[in-house]
């Protein structure tokens, strides 16, 4: 039975179910892991407590590497060994060599009886090895890492630089997880907190990641994305594709909707004065696109900014359908970002959006859209636009 199904039918979480199979018990507030780690997350301190003294029925029950015997295989020999049959015999039922039965016999009999359930518990509780890291321990390999960390180097950076620098020392190796976990992990770890500010993403702990499949959905509307656009508005031989974004002013309290025609590069700006959620976009979309003749309205690709999260309201209303661009690729949106260059020198960044009003945005998208475009043969968007509808 699969793990999500077994957890509905016990009536808990799916964690805690996987939490249940790799051994994990809750208690107040920690995670206690079967290798004696204790995380409280509340404030995120990793200790190291006594093992239990009986491992736990998971750990008893794992599945292994081929190379482990099986409960179901000590069973056996128990069985075998109770029928009178000798070690070579049990090593053939079993397809192990002699050698492996009599160390197990040897290892784990009372009185001369051999106790399969006994020895499966003691061999689990025998299997965790909580040791103390390389880098817990003083010398020259904690000095070395530690010197290269305040220097602002990586972890993959300080690996490699040891091969370089301790070629024939093998105790001078240390692996980028190994660095890693000294840092995120201190009580086993062994570096100083402060020394985490080295860590470019400036993070004291690690950031769990989804596997592309468990990931949230962005919008509650699905996304139509780029590769599905036609292939008419990529060539720009069809005016009446659009490019959007936000321009933000600081902290996000302030903003500026930007949209380009694909063909034209002709720009039109959108007023938010008050915030920019995707029903106040959505109400600034709207109008500013049924300003335009019906075929000057072919599509509209934007990024996936939570401010889109309406963008099937608007295109309920408009009749334009939004491609969304690819995590991190702002070149699918080339006339966009290269606006958005070009409208900082009007509105600086780190300044204040909310004090230019709607007039203020319209005397810019008019210079703008009177500029003459390279691009454009040196026209200006304005004349090209102005030729589309003339000939129409």
């Amino acid at each position: 039975m699969r793990r999500r199904e077994a957890a509905a039918r016990a009536g808990v979480h799916e964690r805690t179910a996987r939490d249940w199979d790799r051994g994990i018990r809750k208690s107040n507030g920690a995670r206690l892991h079967a290798d004696g780690r204790r995380i409280d997350y509340k404030t995120s301190v990793t200790t190291i407590v006594t093992a239990a003294a009986e491992p736990s029925l998971a750990a008893v029950d794992a599945e292994l590497h081929s190379r482990f015997l099986t409960v179901a295989e000590r069973e056996t020999i128990a069985d075998l060994r109770r029928c009178g049959q000798a070690l070579r015999a049990i090593g053939r039922a079993l397809g192990r060599p002699a050698s492996t039965v009599k160390r197990e016999i040897d290892a784990h009999s009372v009185e001369g009886v051999y106790l399969p359930h006994r020895a499966q518990r003691t061999w689990a509780k025998s299997r965790p090895r909580p040791k103390e890291s390389k880098l817990a321990q003083d010398g020259p390999l904690r000095e070395f890492v530690a010197d290269r960390l305040r220097e602002r180097w990586s972890p993959e950076q300080i690996c490699h630089a040891l091969v370089i620098e301790y070629p024939d020392n093998e105790s001078m190796r240390v692996s980028p997880e190994t660095i890693y976990q000294a840092i995120y992990v201190q009580a086993r770890g062994g570096l100083r907190r402060e020394i985490a500010v080295a860590l470019r993403s400036g993070r004291t702990r690690r950031k769990p990641h989804r596997s592309p499949d468990q990931r949230t959905r962005r919008f509650v509307d699905e996304m139509v994305m780029i590769s599905e656009r036609p292939a008419e508005v990529e060539d720009r031989a069809v005016p009446g594709h659009w490019e959007g974004d936000l321009i933000v002013g600081p902290r996000s309290a302030s903003a500026i909707v930007t949209l380009v025609e694909r063909s034209t590069r002709y720009v039109l700006l959108g007023h938010l004065p008050g915030g920019h959620t995707a029903e106040e976009v959505r109400d600034v979309l709207v109008p500013l696109i049924q300003t335009l003749p019906a075929h000057l309205r072919g599509s509209l690709t934007w990024d996936q900014g939570c401010e889109m999260a309406a963008h099937k309201q608007f295109t309920v209303a408009t009749g334009v359908p939004v491609y969304f661009c690819d995590p991190h690729s702002p070149w699918q949106r080339g006339s966009n970002e290269n606006t958005n260059g070009l409208l900082r020198q009007y509105f600086p960044k780190s300044t204040d959006l909310s004090v230019h009003s709607a007039a203020d945005l319209e005397h810019v998208a008019q210079q703008l859209n009177g500029r003459p475009r390279k691009t454009l043969g040196w026209k200006t968007p304005a004349e090209r636009l102005r030729d589309l509808l003339t000939t129409a």
